[in-house]
Order: C-alpha cells, then sequence, then structure tokens
C-alpha cells in the first residue's frame, strides 16, 4: 500500500510534469514542479525524480507535518503548499480551521484538522481558489490552476468524513 506522501508525491509530479521554461512563469525554469527561484543552486535541467521526491518531502511535507495530518487533508496542504508556499498553506489552513493564524502547524491546528468535516476540506479548496484569483498571471494561469484543484478534490475521493 502507498503511503500518504507517496500519493501526494505522485499527484503533484502529474500535475506539475517535466521540464519547463516559460519565461511568464515567475519561478522560472522548472522541473517537476521544483523551480529555480525557489532552488537557485540545483541543476533544474538534470534534476532526476527522487532528488525532486526528496525535496519535496524534506521542504515541503514534513514542514506541513503530512504524517500527522489526516487523509486526504494532507494532500491538500502539501499541494499548497507547493503551489502557494508552506507559510501561506497553514495559514489558510488555520483560516478554514478558524485557529490562530500563525503559520504555525502546532497542538491547536494538528487537533481541529483531525476534527475536520468536508464542508471545511471544500472551503479550504475554496480559499485556494480565492486566492489564484487575486494573482498576477491568473488570466494566464488561472484556468490551470482552477484545474489543479479540481483534479486534487476529485483524485483524492471528495473529503473526510
Amino acid at each position: 500500500m502507498m503511503s500518504d506522501f507517496d500519493k501526494a508525491f505522485e499527484h503533484v509530479v502529474g500535475i506539475e510534469g517535466g521540464y519547463v521554461n516559460d519565461p511568464k512563469d515567475p519561478g522560472g525554469e522548472t522541473k517537476f514542479g521544483i523551480s529555480r527561484r525557489a532552488y537557485p543552486t540545483e541543476g533544474i535541467r538534470n534534476l532526476t525524480l527522487e532528488r525532486a521526491k526528496f525535496l519535496y518531502r524534506r521542504d515541503y511535507w514534513d514542514a506541513i507535518k503530512g504524517d500527522v495530518l489526516p487523509y486526504p487533508l494532507n494532500l491538500f496542504v502539501f499541494d499548497a503548499a507547493v503551489n502557494h508556499g508552506v507559510d501561506p498553506a497553514i495559514r489558510l489552513l488555520q483560516k478554514t480551521l478558524n485557529v490562530v493564524q500563525d503559520g504555525v502547524l502546532g497542538g491547536q491546528t494538528i487537533k481541529a484538522s483531525q476534527a475536520m468535516r468536508s464542508e471545511s476540506v471544500a472551503l479550504y479548496l475554496a480559499d485556494r481558489a480565492l486566492r489564484y484569483a487575486g494573482t498576477r498571471n491568473f488570466e494566464v494561469y488561472g484556468r490551470g490552476w482552477l484545474k489543479r484543484l479540481f483534479l486534487l478534490s476529485m483524485e483524492s475521493g471528495g473529503g473526510v468524513s
């Protein structure tokens, strides 16, 4: 059986795809969703899938405490961390859970996340959609960003209890 991290990683890599160097993308040169902007010392063009997986676990999954959050919430927060950044992903979760939005995934946030219901999961995704709508380049990438959220929801089976 695949771990939650393996499922989440497959999802993100499936959406992010291979090598891209789009001049309109502020991340710049990107492979497997790992960007030159976020990782200036990585050889992006020659990045291996194994190295990308290591970076995703260390810098995103572990940072959002993916092994502690319930599935599929951990998938949603992981994907948000990759796409928006760790701090915004956690703050969006805290907003959804109606707890202090300090960007720290501590005991209060974890406890509230374990009692999260499907409606709250939908609100988390809705807040992500609103964040996208207010982002520079929404007119260029917005359709793909929103597709990402719909695919994420469909892949997860829809939500928690």
